[in-house]
């Protein structure tokens, strides 16, 4: 009886007023939105699970959440730690769980990032494993990784390099290319063109930091042709909009 007094006792009741009902301030207090703003150093243990509702940082993030609601195909540009691909695959995810779509295919070209690692052991699937590795965390991230193993069994999410998208036609689909800065100008025309009835198509990049060799990446060229159709949207984000480390937004500014 002592402990449960305690803890009873311990526990913050809402002052009353003359009337016996709560009063209104203290109400007020008790479940008032969270005001302040949010920084990456301030969580010291930087909890990542799962929340089912994510939320812009900054104007330019809620205009992609909101592109990515309105428009059939959208591009978000913007340099790295902006959260391209990580909203455009919460956004898949969250149109799978509704019904919206009937599967998810995410699709990035397999460059290496300046250096050549030669021959991978394994089959096909471990070999493309490691440049696949960034949309299996994302994944990851928002289903848990029971039922995104779960969902790569029954094929109601698909991840694949670009070379595998030739000839396709993806309806009730939502799609997402990410690294696209690293597709040349037929790539990403030919990946555009895959998209098929009731799907979204969303193409994630960042032209600064492309691993092809000077004017190959096609992703200026149609970011800026596409930008004058109307069921098209291109979003583009900028430093300011980066929510890793503070630091990854300074050295932006002089790299």
């Amino acid at each position: 009886m002592g402990k449960r007094s305690g803890r009873q006792s311990a526990r913050v009741k809402p002052t009353r007023n003359g009337s016996g009902q709560p009063d209104g301030a203290a109400l007020e207090s008790l479940f008032a939105p969270h005001q302040e703003e949010w920084h990456p150093l301030k969580d010291e243990k930087r909890d990542r699970s799962y929340v089912k509702n994510i939320r812009p940082y900054g104007v330019n993030q809620k205009n992609l959440l909101d592109a990515m609601r309105r428009h059939p195909l959208v591009l978000a540009v913007g340099p790295a730690g902006t959260g391209k691909t990580y909203l455009a695959v919460a956004k898949a995810v969250e149109a799978l769980e509704n019904g919206d779509v009937g599967r998810i295919v995410l699709s990035r070209p397999a460059i290496e990032a300046g250096e050549s690692l030669g021959y991978l052991p394994g089959d096909l699937q471990d070999k493309l494993a490691p440049y696949l590795r960034p949309l299996y965390d994302a994944l990851a991230d928002r289903l848990g990784a029971k039922r995104l193993k779960a969902c790569l069994s029954d094929g109601s999410i698909e991840i694949a390099p670009v070379a595998y998208m030739r000839g396709r036609t993806l309806n009730n689909a939502f799609i997402v290319i990410d690294e696209a800065q690293n597709c040349t100008y037929g790539q990403l025309k030919m990946l555009l063109t895959r998209l098929g009835w009731h799907s979204t198509m969303v193409v994630t990049g960042d032209p600064d930091q492309t691993d092809l060799l000077d004017g190959l990446s096609g992703l200026p060229d149609i970011a800026e042709r596409l930008d004058a159709l109307d069921d098209v949207r291109v979003v583009r984000l900028s430093k300011a909009d980066v929510v890793r480390h503070p630091l990854v937004g300074n050295m932006l500014k002089v790299l």
